[in-house]
């Protein structure tokens, strides 16, 4: 039984684990990145350029001049803008479900709030939330050290990942091995360090909240789409609710998932759906998935009552 109502928290870690995976193969693969040495964008192996050669736009004829803006349009800016689509298309469907299901940062941030649960007892560093928790001297220094480990290693690896994205991951690493850095290889690595350092120690989820511009397209976009997937609070069954908050308490966005609006910080992680299984049994909780579908009843209803009332119109 236990398993069974873990098992959205746990297939929630195994996507986070490998999109991240995914995001460091990502250069390493050269499936994508910037190649600093040529300029040139490499996709799949390819080196994605615009093929506007000298001789291609020396002929200012209108006819060329066609030729070079369908080619730019095509190779500069419709990849982009297919690219950009894709989170404002994710939030009109799933709304934030990116941010809590694979979110590289937002990954790193609950990882930190656990740490920090266990060392001071909440998972804030600058106000409670919930509860505190209780734990023995033991556990706190254990998780200091594991936080310490974490603080070393964790950015040190994310700054060289994504300066794999502009310098060829091989040549990194042989900078690394030889202790021999170029400036830029230097500079990447130690400023995305330092970023990663600072927003996982202090910042966590409040730029998810208020900075981070996918996370607000996808807010946007869900918060007025019909049909987009949310959190769905069974309130003919709110009688069931024991009042234990662990609803409130595993949200580290924040969120008061049992109040009757709709929080547009959700990111439909289902931590939520997870702990209140656990607490009135598997299949009994008031928290489910669910996309908004038309009153379709409702419209047909009000279509017959506005065709009675033209009949009733014209008789008259």
């Amino acid at each position: 039984m236990k398993d069974k109502i873990s098992s959205l928290h746990i297939l929630r870690r195994i996507s986070q684990v490998l999109f991240i995976l995914l995001i460091m193969l990502i250069p390493i693969l050269d499936i994508f990145r910037l190649d600093s040495h040529t300029g040139t964008l490499i996709v799949f192996g390819n080196h994605w350029e615009l093929g506007l050669k000298e001789a291609f736009y020396a002929d200012r004829s209108l006819e060329s001049i066609s030729r070079v803006t369908m080619q730019f349009f095509l190779k500069a800016i419709l990849p982009w803008v297919v690219v950009l689509s894709v989170f404002p298309l994710m939030g009109f469907l799933l709304g934030r479900f990116f941010c809590g299901w694979f979110c590289p940062e937002g990954t790193l941030f609950e990882l930190a709030d656990f740490l920090t649960s266990k060392i001071l007892g909440r998972r804030n560093l600058f106000t409670k939330t919930g509860e505190s928790l209780t734990s023995s001297r033991k556990t706190r220094y254990f998780y200091s050290v594991v936080a310490a480990f974490c603080a070393l290693s964790i950015p040190l690896l994310v700054g060289i990942a994504l300066t794999g994205y502009f310098v060829k991951p091989a040549t990194i690493w042989s900078q690394i091995i030889n202790w021999q850095f170029t400036f830029g290889v230097k500079a990447g690595i130690i400023g995305v360090s330092i970023y990663m350092l600072i927003s996982s120690i202090i910042v966590r989820h409040t730029l998810c909240k208020y900075v981070c511009g996918a996370g607000l397209m996808q807010m946007l976009l869900g918060w007025v789409s019909p049909v987009s997937l949310r959190i769905k609070l069974d309130t003919g069954r709110l009688s069931s609710c024991t009042d234990c908050k662990q609803c409130e308490k595993v949200c580290f966005m924040n969120v008061k998932p049992r109040l009757p609006r709709r929080d547009i910080n959700c990111v439909n992680c289902g931590e939520c759906i997870t702990a209140c299984h656990k607490e009135l049994g598997q299949g009994n909780g008031l928290f489910s998935f669910s996309c908004p579908k038309p009153d379709l009843t409702k419209e047909k209803r009000e279509t017959v009552d506005l065709r009675l009332n033209k009949q009733s119109f014209i008789r008259r």
